[in-house]
């Protein structure tokens, strides 16, 4: 539990720095009048929205589906795509597609969040000392800079202090909370939902530009879900109910009490609730749990991407794996360096928290908004849940997040624009590859020709064909069709090793798979011939590792005793060309073979030695 304090709750644990300034922010283009009415409103509003979202949508709900453990957006469309796969439903392959749209505003979100998260927190330094607002955005820049460069180094080091860190955070705000209801008691007014609702029905005109800043406060909703394999169901709910909540809940009544007390304090009223010889302290806490937060989001990123280039819609990218620990931290080094340029730019372009608040709100309620749709989707088949049940509670949940989407369009001239800018490229990146990697595979199978009609003809041919001590390992997609490498090499050299394993990846749509479904052995028809094909079977959680596979298999299986260190292994390089056929748009073709050039090396992400690797090229044209 404390490890999920430490790295789940970092981004919505710091969103009341930030979301009752904004929601009173008076350069706000749809600003909200600073009353006794509005205040009890406003606060009894992002209560319940709290509540609804994040403790029903997602701890009592939601988290109750995981794909082996693991939850998030990526883990619904896995199993949309595993069961749309089986039945044959076009509607789960459609919402998958949704899915993805989900996850591309992810990644809008992990640009964002560090970049309001830090510039709120810094931001209190004008609060301490006004002559020092100049300092905010180069402060914030740097701070940023350094939190990226240590990606590499992984967070296995530092990540035991997160959890103790934002421990400390959540006492203290929800202290600083009791201190603001203490001088205002009747703020506890707002806890009862009639507040929340007769803002809505009886100032719809104001509540409703209200609520594209209210929904910051349920920031971090989906790395809940997301992180729930790394900690477990019960070990986040706990933190939530007994901690996070409680404490958030408390540091907003505060400060609308302190709103109550006096109107000018909406200026800062984080951090002007907090006595003055403790807002220093306070802005640097502030910066370390916001740090945390960006932290979190980044890694989330980091976890995103390689689940999506496992189930096809990226290119495979180089993936470092930062810690032994059973959480499998990792980094990728793309994401990191594309992640830093763009928060960087997004802190010199908007240079304030408050400039930020409308692009956040967009991506945050994008991707609830989507994952409750698919939640509820893929809970109607694997629970077998009554149609009347389901509707009931989708049409609920839905219609409240639908609220909060069509506030933040409201926003789109204002920074709203953004997150949806950055979603639609990501994910005419991700179905592009996707589309192009299917062109591709098919011209391959094509090229290749059926593998046991090859390995036919070198039983039909062996006299010309001479056989070389050793084993050779050729990679390749599937086990219908022949390698190139491996057609290459008897058909141009006329050799073939005294073994040889033809290997195909094969990434599931689960996390992890267990030992003993690892690999699938066929002999391919043919005993005592040397040549086997190998299917290895890995989560999409899982980084492969070729020899380390191989040296798993018994000589039974292998016919005969694979010399793994001594081992050859051949890959097929594959040269991607735009050309003529109608297969996409001709601006999706150089998009596709502009995105294969970040593909990592296939020898290092498969764990293969270089010195006894060999490829061979060839080309294809989509």
């Amino acid at each position: 539990m404390v490890g999920a304090l430490g790295v789940v709750f970092g981004d919505i644990g710091t969103s009341p720095i930030y979301t009752l300034q904004t929601v009173f922010n008076p350069e706000d283009p749809h600003p909200v009048p600073v009353s006794a009415g509005n205040v009890y409103g406003v606060v009894s509003l992002i209560f319940w929205s709290v509540m609804i979202i994040v403790t029903v949508t997602y701890v009592l709900l939601a988290m109750r589906i995981s794909n082996d453990g693991e939850g998030g957006i990526m883990a619904l469309i896995a199993l949309l795509r595993r069961w749309g796969a089986q039945q044959g439903k076009r509607a789960a392959v459609v919402l998958a597609a949704v899915g993805i749209f989900g996850a591309s505003l992810f990644f809008g979100d992990s640009m964002i969040t560090p970049a309001i998260s830090v510039l709120s927190a810094v931001e209190g330094l004008k609060v301490v000392e006004p002559s020092l607002g100049a300092l905010v955005v180069p402060i914030t820049a740097v701070i940023i800079v350094v939190l990226f460069s240590v990606q590499r180094k992984g967070t296995a080091s530092v990540g035991r202090i997160f959890g103790p860190v934002t421990i400390l955070w959540f006492v203290v705000i929800g202290a600083c909370g009791i201190g603001g209801i203490a001088g205002n008691p009747a703020i506890l007014k707002a806890l009862s939902p009639t507040y929340a609702i007769g803002f809505l029905t009886g100032h719809f005109g104001i509540a409703f530009f209200a609520l594209a800043a209210i929904v910051l406060a349920v920031t971090g909703a989906e790395a809940i879900y997301a992180d729930m394999g790394h900690f477990g169901r019960r070990a986040i709910s706990r933190g939530w109910l007994l901690l996070v909540f409680p404490a958030c809940a408390l540091s907003y009544l505060g400060q609308g009490a302190l709103i109550l007390e006096n109107p000018a304090n909406i200026s800062s009223p984080f951090f002007l609730l907090v006595p003055e010889w403790g807002r220093l302290p306070m802005v640097l806490l502030a910066t370390a749990a916001t740090v945390i937060a960006s932290q979190a989001v980044i890694t989330g990123a980091f976890s995103v991407a390689s689940q999506a280039a496992q189930l096809g819609y990226l290119p495979r990218l180089r993936i470092a794996h930062t810690s032994e620990s059973s959480i499998g931290q990792i980094y990728v080094p793309w994401i990191n360096w594309l992640l830093l340029a763009s928060v960087l730019t997004l802190v010199f372009a908007f240079r304030s928290s408050a400039a930020l608040a409308y692009a956040f709100g967009m991506a945050v309620t994008g991707t609830i908004t989507i994952t409750t749709l698919l939640f509820f989707y893929v809970a109607r088949w694997k629970w077998n849940a009554p149609v009347w049940l389901i509707a009931a509670g989708a049409t609920v949940l839905l219609l409240v997040d639908l609220l909060f989407v069509a506030a933040n369009l409201t926003k789109l001239a204002h920074g709203a624009w953004l997150p949806l800018l950055i979603a639609l490229t990501a994910f005419t990146l991700m179905t592009t590859w996707q589309r192009g990697r299917r062109i591709v595979t098919a011209e391959r199978e094509r090229r290749e020709g059926s593998l046991r009609e090859f390995i036919a003809d070198i039983r039909d041919n062996e006299e010309s064909i001479t056989r070389v001590p050793g084993t050779a390992v050729f990679l390749n997609r599937g086990k219908l069709t022949a390698p190139l490498a491996m057609r290459a090499n008897v058909e141009h050299n006329h050799v073939r090793h005294d073994h040889v394993v033809i290997m195909s990846l094969q990434t599931e749509p689960v996390p992890r798979v267990a030992p003993d479904d690892r690999v699938i052995i066929d002999d391919l028809g043919y005993d005592h011939d040397g040549i086997v094909h190998v299917i290895a079977r890995f989560g999409y959680m899982e980084t492969p590792d070729v020899p380390a596979t191989l040296r798993t298999l018994g000589t039974e299986v292998t016919e005969g005793p694979l010399q793994i260190e001594q081992a050859s292994y051949f890959l097929s390089k594959i040269e991607l060309r735009s050309g003529r056929e109608p297969t996409m748009a001709a601006w999706r073709k150089r998009l596709f073979v502009a995105t294969s050039y970040v593909t990592a090396d296939a020898a290092e992400y498969f764990g293969l030695p270089r010195d006894r690797t060999v490829i061979m090229g060839s080309h294809i044209e989509v």
